[in-house]
């Protein structure tokens, strides 16, 4: 346990765990709604936040945070109005905020790209005392959102046009959607870096839904794989020098691929056991005995199938 001695990897394990619980919870609805890549986007976007933070000498985490909701509603917006299509406005978030980023660093006084690589790959060593209380805020933030709207904000994902029936604020709980997720980006950026907090958004819960098929116990199983991988992610990287988001996303492709060969025979065996029941239930509607050809089994037995 001589890894917890140090004061830095105290605060990254607490900053690990945050990571873990915040990126699965809203990574969830995104997958639902196939908005995967929507975290690279923003990452991308946060950068040029993270740029200006050096400019202007304040939090990196705050002004990247600003910075990435602004790009988050606006790419929310053009999606909804129709007036370009999701893969452009995902581009122009892509290139422009990291061309912003690197444009930016360079002007700041005390800035130069080399300042960009812990934000954009994570490293354990960067994580200050004031940003573990606005990682914790902000995460604060992510799960009561994610939690406390839960049923809305699955039912929007599932089905936009449903949703706008039943009288829910469409339009609102996508923006909300947007904006958690930029939030969860800055939340993440510490650790996992801009450049892999999509992943630690999809992987988690892509290897949960091998198991699972509701959306409760996805969410959970997805959060406690990702916590597990965040904590022994930077815990290996205090041993080994690697940069923690790239330990933490390899250690959660790896689960991934363990439960894939699992999950394998197990959906076998469940559409078994489905198809068997349906043939026993087709069995029990219509009890003409076997000898008797389909014909003369007649309608009442086709409508009995039905």
């Amino acid at each position: 346990m001589e890894f917890l001695t140090p004061a830095f990897m105290q605060r990254a394990l607490i900053a690990a765990a945050l990571v873990g619980i915040t990126a699965p919870a809203i990574g969830t609805y995104l997958v639902q709604r196939r908005q995967a890549v929507m975290g690279d986007g923003i990452g991308h976007v946060a950068m040029t936040g993270v740029a200006l933070g050096f400019l202007f000498q304040t939090s990196p985490v705050w002004m990247a945070t600003l910075v990435a909701v602004l790009g988050a509603v606006g790419m929310e917006l053009i999606r909804s109005r129709g007036k370009t299509s999701g893969d452009i406005a995902l581009a122009v978030l892509f290139y422009g905020g990291m061309a912003g980023g690197v444009m930016i660093i360079n002007l700041a006084p005390s800035g130069s790209t080399s300042n960009l690589v812990g934000f954009m790959f994570g490293s354990i060593t960067t994580v200050a005392p004031e940003d573990v209380v606005a990682i914790a805020v902000l995460a604060v933030f992510v799960m009561a959102v994610t939690l406390g709207l839960r049923r809305q904000l699955f039912a929007v994902c599932q089905d936009e046009e449903f949703a706008k029936v039943t009288g829910l604020p469409v339009r609102a709980l996508n923006l909300l959607i947007a904006v958690t997720a930029a939030v969860t980006v800055t939340v993440a950026m510490r650790i996992v870096g801009l450049l892999l907090v999509s992943a630690m958004m999809v992987i988690p819960v892509a290897a949960a839904q091998r198991l699972t098929r509701g959306f409760a116990t996805t969410l959970a199983l997805a959060i406690g794989i990702s916590v597990s991988v965040a904590l022994t992610g930077t815990v290996t990287t205090y041993y080994v020098n690697a940069p923690s988001g790239a330990a933490i996303v390899l250690l959660a492709i790896g689960v991934f691929l363990v439960l894939s060969v699992v999950s394998a025979p197990l959906a076998r065996r469940r559409a078994a056991r489905k198809s068997a029941a349906a043939g026993a239930s087709g069995e029990a509607r219509c009890p003409t005995p076997a000898w008797r050809t389909q014909a003369a089994c007649g309608a009442g037995c086709r409508s009995g199938a039905g």
